[in-house]
């Protein structure tokens, strides 16, 4: 069965919820683009510490490597 994008872009990132983290993921990058800039950055991600992508805080910040990154679990 194939994966309906539509269907689950409606029901879940397309929540106010999701869009309003998604946007706090968004600046935290952006952030850690200013600070350390571009090329440090390429093919990283940015971590939050705390699970929290509310949370940008320079301290709750950290560049990682994408594989790390998404292994990491709550």
């Amino acid at each position: 069965m194939p994966r309906d994008y539509r269907k689950e872009y409606d029901d879940y990132h397309g929540s106010p919820e999701q869009i309003k983290r998604r946007a706090a993921r968004n600046k935290a990058r952006k952030l850690m683009e200013r600070v350390h800039g571009k090329k440090k950055l390429r093919g990283k991600d940015v971590d939050h510490k705390d699970f929290n992508p509310e949370n940008s805080a320079r301290s709750n910040l950290r560049i990682m490597p994408r594989s790390a990154n998404r292994a990491r679990q709550p």
